[in-house]
């Protein structure tokens, strides 16, 4: 019968023991990987070559200076007017219903569509064809549209 086992003993392994097993690792990853390996190391000639890594040294010596630059620059009156407006118009897109802004950009394109067709036909419009035109029901709706929209403009903008 066998002897039971009445301790277990767990081996410790010395730092350079570690070292050895991840030199031995590295080497045989490097000999899977050497293709690649040969890749990176042609890329980074080629951007050492273009002064690459000098800019990039040199931009991390100067982190602050730039980054004083960057805040000045961003500071600056056009460059916060900027972002207002994006911010104002941002504001505004998401408080129209998608559905809406939708229908009235194929609209626009169709509208579009239409008058670069006619366009070239070099006809005067008179005062009766527009009076007669008024009876036909799509220019009559976007002519509505078009008053109803500059009667709620001109609400919003009699507020104070």
């Amino acid at each position: 019968m066998a002897i039971p086992i009445t301790s277990i003993q767990k081996k410790e392994r010395t730092p350079d023991e570690i070292k050895q097993e991840k030199l031995v690792e590295l080497q045989s990853l490097m000999a899977e990987q050497d293709q690649a390996l040969h890749k990176i190391l042609e890329i980074t000639g080629e951007l050492d070559d273009a002064g690459i890594f000098d800019a990039l040294k040199a931009m991390v010596k100067a982190k602050e200076n730039l980054a004083k630059i960057a805040v000045d620059q961003a500071s600056r009156e056009p460059v916060t007017n900027i972002i207002n407006h994006v911010l104002q118009a941002s504001s505004v897109m998401s408080s129209i219903d998608p559905a809406v802004t939708g229908k009235l950009a194929s609209s626009v394109k169709s509208g579009l569509d239409t008058a670069n067709l006619h366009s070239h036909n070099g006809q005067k419009v008179g005062i009766i064809q527009l009076m007669t035109a008024l009876n036909d029901p799509d220019i009559n709706r976007a002519a509505k549209f078009g008053l109803d929209f500059l009667k709620g403009m001109g609400k919003e903008l009699g507020k104070e």
